[in-house]
């Protein structure tokens, strides 16, 4: 066991899958943030659209190089631990832009002491979240996003998940969820990916 890898404060990644400002999944993963921070994590927030990748095409990288931007959500996974993941749904399935920020990543190849894409998201978990104005919250591109990432990407994904339906009404003026029952399944799902984090830690 690596003493300081044990010891040291949990690291999370914080994405949301939503472009728009003022996204209720931006709203969620900020939330999942502070949980997450009041737990003893450090956080980081990625904005998928400050990367500025662009649609995912092999002649374009071919021409040009991998993005700059797989290459720093590769960085980013290698030095954090684990994940916390709200992402829409459209049309029942994740959006493009989460979609493509992580095909990009599973190209990046190992270099200058890094891993390749994968490599660097391999054995962490991962938390999922959705948020919607609709009655379903989301729940439909969930089992699609559990997969790609378990399957794809080697993440462990908690069994803890949370839907969020009718978004437009559960927060308060303060960015807080106004029913209980949801905070308290929100709590447990960062509880859980900051426990299989720190058990992943222990073994390194």
């Amino acid at each position: 066991m690596n003493a300081d890898q044990s010891t040291r404060p949990v690291r999370l990644l914080v994405i949301s899958g939503s472009a728009r400002t003022g996204s209720y999944n931006s709203q969620l993963a900020h939330l999942a943030a502070s949980k997450a921070r009041a737990a003893g994590a450090e956080v980081t927030h990625v904005d998928l659209r400050e990367l500025a990748m662009p649609v995912y095409d092999e002649d374009w990288a071919t021409a040009n190089g991998k993005p700059a931007g797989a290459l720093k959500l590769r960085e980013l996974f290698a030095s954090h631990d684990g994940l916390l993941l709200s992402c829409p749904e459209y049309n029942a399935l994740p959006t493009p832009l989460l979609i493509n920020s992580f095909d990009w990543m599973s190209t990046v190849p190992a270099a200058d002491g890094l891993p390749n894409g994968t490599g660097a998201t391999a054995g962490k978990p991962v938390g999922l979240m959705a948020a919607s104005p609709g009655a379903l919250g989301g729940i439909r591109a969930l089992p699609i996003v559990r997969t790609y990432l378990s399957t794809n990407f080697a993440m462990v994904v908690v069994p803890e998940q949370l839907g969020l339906p009718h978004a437009d009404q559960q927060f308060d003026e303060a960015g807080q969820l106004k029913k209980p029952e949801l905070d308290h399944v929100l709590d447990k799902l960062v509880a859980s990916v900051i426990r299989q984090a720190k058990w992943r830690l222990a073994g390194a």
